[in-house]
């Protein structure tokens, strides 16, 4: 079984290659924002992914600051974008599937302890005037 710390990191790499795919010239702070980590975190992310030969390091042609970059998705990347893809898909499924179950369960729970006319019910208790 997968840990919870590889899904995190694995759902990290998702939206990060899914992101780059989409606009490549990000910003790494842009990045951070979108993903909800931080600049540090997407730093490393990216470096990663570059290392491992998913995304390539280009100049961001159209920017004045010569400084800024564009992260491609190599054809590597792309392939490994699709297989994370159905792994985050179907863990979603199963995370939608559990929190139904648990709605109805408390559907249930609350449909119990109201009354005929959808009000709660309350236990009696004697008026002292």
């Amino acid at each position: 079984m997968v840990g919870r710390r590889t899904k995190l990191k694995e759902d990290t790499r998702f939206r990060v290659l899914r992101l780059l795919e989409e606009n490549p010239e990000m910003s790494q702070r842009e990045l951070a924002e979108a993903v909800g980590i931080s600049v540090g975190s997407a730093h490393y992310v990216l470096n990663a992914l570059i290392e491992r030969g998913m995304v390539k390091l280009g100049n961001f042609s159209a920017s004045q600051d010569k400084r800024r970059y564009a992260y491609f998705l190599t054809p590597k990347g792309a392939a490994e974008k699709a297989a994370i893809t159905g792994r985050f898909l179907a863990r979603k499924l199963e995370e939608y599937e559990a929190l139904k179950r648990e709605i109805d369960e408390l559907k249930g729970e609350v449909g119990e302890s109201l009354g005929s006319n959808g009000a709660a019910t309350e236990p009696s208790q004697g008026r002292h005037d």
